[in-house]
């Protein structure tokens, strides 16, 4: 399928590694122009070169974390409008919902909660005159599933899911759509590092394997096409059937 986004401009954060790395690879490989963020330059200049190396434009970069005004400052100098926005960030620790502090609660709301909200204020604007747009929030299906340990990145990503359930309604006549992707169990490093722990998390999922950071990448594309036109405001599950739910 031709997705006909060739051309198009795309930002995408957290583009280094893992879910940020397959989004802005699946977006490339359909000839979006892509500018990739994230907090370190050494790994951004990597996936550029794979993807330069696999026959795309070669991506422009911006090291930046957007969780900060400055961060996001500088991705806007960079690329003052774009057609698409994928906004993405590493989870906040796991822990006991005894030991939350108040610092920990501003830190995943700053950054998987604001961070997110503020790129979109930025960015929408100009979509909207243009009357094209897409973005995507890469979140967690912690959102369809809370598990154990994982307060902070369910609530800060509960509170990002709200959020776009108001302003996608606002902004779909303008032609501009605002979605969430719901990883579940995937290969990325993160899950890599967990060992023993993976395996038994693997275990779970109906699909009987992890799933592949290129079809988080794919499922992102599709919902930056120009046929995903009619779908805003949802949130769309890829986790090989974890999440036992009816709708």
């Amino acid at each position: 399928m031709d997705l006909r986004i060739d051309g198009k401009s795309a930002i995408v954060c957290g583009a280094s590694r893992g879910l940020g790395r397959a989004c802005a690879e699946a977006l490339a490989g359909e000839g979006a122009l892509v500018t990739l963020v994230a907090r370190r330059l050494q790994p951004l200049q990597i996936v550029a070169d794979r993807i330069a190396g696999a026959g795309g434009r070669r991506p422009a970069i911006v090291a930046a974390d957007v969780a900060t005004a400055e961060g996001r400052a500088a991705v806007k100098a960079a690329s003052a409008e774009t057609d698409i926005l994928v906004t993405n960030a590493g989870g906040p620790p796991a822990k006991d919902f005894t030991e939350l502090t108040l610092g920990d609660w501003e830190r995943a709301l700053e950054t998987n909660f604001l961070s997110a909200v503020e790129m979109i204020r930025v960015f929408a604007p100009s979509m909207s005159k243009r009357r094209w747009g897409r973005i995507v929030n890469i979140t967690s299906a912690t959102v369809r599933m809370p598990v154990e340990r994982l307060d902070l990145s369910t609530s800060a990503r509960l509170a990002l899911t709200g959020y776009v359930a108001g302003v996608a309604r606002q902004i779909a006549k303008d032609g501009v759509t605002i979605n969430n992707l719901l990883p579940g169990t995937v290969m990325t490093e993160r899950l890599a590092e967990l060992g023993a722990t993976a395996q038994a998390l693997i275990a779970r999922v109906p699909a009987g394997r992890a799933g592949k950071p290129e079809e988080v990448g794919a499922a992102c594309a599709f919902l930056c096409s120009e046929q995903a036109g009619f779908i805003t405001g949802q949130s769309l599950l890829v986790d090989g059937g974890l999440c036992a739910l009816t709708i």
